[in-house]
């Protein structure tokens, strides 16, 4: 099957059924997008689907065929840079291990919203789980983007 990933189509021979996480890491070799639970309950797997982001540990390859998929590698344009900026600015991750998943959900979050409250971040982020806790400061970090933004 044909998976456009960051803007250039793969051919990737894959089970329909496979997990398009393991598409992108062991197939396309993409190592950006990380594997957290397998459950889709920690958002280390966020990947943008038509930039919508989704858990790409869950997602099945077929279910993204014809569609426009970006991981952290690709992520580009206005609000993904404030967001990576006010991340480094900021010192926002302390291990890194969540942090592609959280700068995916944060960039999806300012495109849709691009002056979120607190309460917004929270529930925006509240998928994505940080096991060294720093939900302070990518709170801190989305407002920052935000600010940067305009």
């Amino acid at each position: 099957m044909k998976l456009d990933i960051n803007g250039q189509v793969r051919e990737v021979d894959a089970d329909p059924d496979m997990p398009l996480l393991w598409a992108i890491r062991d197939i396309v070799g993409l190592t950006g997008t990380k594997f957290g639970c397998g459950m889709a309950q920690c958002g280390a797997c966020t990947v943008h689907q038509d930039g919508v982001p989704i858990r790409s540990c869950i997602t099945p390859v077929s279910a993204v065929e014809g569609t426009k998929i970006t991981t952290i590698e690709g992520l580009n344009g206005k609000v993904a840079e404030a967001v990576q900026t006010a991340w480094t600015q900021l010192d926002v991750p302390q291990c890194g291990y969540c942090q592609s998943g959280q700068v995916m959900a944060a960039t999806a979050l300012l495109t849709e919203n691009p002056k979120p409250t607190d309460f917004d971040i929270d529930t925006a982020m509240s998928g994505n789980l940080c096991r060294c806790a720093t939900y302070q400061r990518i709170r801190a970090g989305i407002h920052e983007a935000a600010k940067m933004l305009g």
